[in-house]
């Protein structure tokens, strides 16, 4: 499911904005097409490295970068959750009403930005596509995961976003108030 609480809570802002369902979709489709990008990055570089008939050694490389990886988020993940004083949100949750107001090309451009830094979205995507070389999939099936696979880290983007389509009149009220 996606992780990043910084992209849920721009999407709920978005539900809350002008033209919610479109800003809104385009939204999720964005960060739906930089999973599915980065899925075919990490696995590209996998079947690379896996690829020219030395498994053993190559197959440990591949682990090596993906724990390297999974380091690096992190340490970029212990720099995100800073907080200016003890009981306070960290700072970025005080920036959502801004971004929220950006114009659409702009915010999705940032937000495909944070979301590849993001060591949560990182760590999954990189853990996925690792999984995915593992089972030694066919090409078609491993197609087939990786649509699975952005369809399950979007879910909880996708269900908001459905639920104002089935029922705006219904959720947008309870979305004001929650803000």
């Amino acid at each position: 499911v996606s992780l990043s609480p910084l992209h849920i809570g721009l999407l709920l802002l978005l539900l809350l904005g002008q033209e919610p369902l479109r800003r809104a979709s385009w939204f999720v489709f964005s960060w739906m097409l930089t999973i599915l990008v980065m899925l075919i990055v990490f696995l590209s570089l996998g079947h690379r490295f896996l690829g020219n008939g030395s498994e053993a050694t190559t197959h440990g490389m591949v682990t090596d970068l993906l724990a390297a990886g999974a380091l690096l988020a992190l340490g970029l993940r212990g720099l995100l959750n800073r907080t200016t004083n003890g009981s306070e949100a960290p700072g970025w949750t005080k920036q959502l009403d801004r971004f929220g107001a950006l114009p659409l090309p702009l915010l999705i451009a940032i937000s495909s930005g944070l979301e590849v830094v993001s060591p949560d979205d990182l760590f999954l995507v990189a853990k996925s596509a690792s999984n995915l070389l593992a089972a030694g999939l066919g090409q078609t099936q491993e197609l087939l995961g990786m649509g699975v696979l952005t369809l399950a880290a979007s879910l909880s983007l996708l269900l908001p976003l459905g639920a104002l389509a089935l029922n705006r009149h219904w959720i947008l009220p309870r979305l004001g108030k929650a803000k």
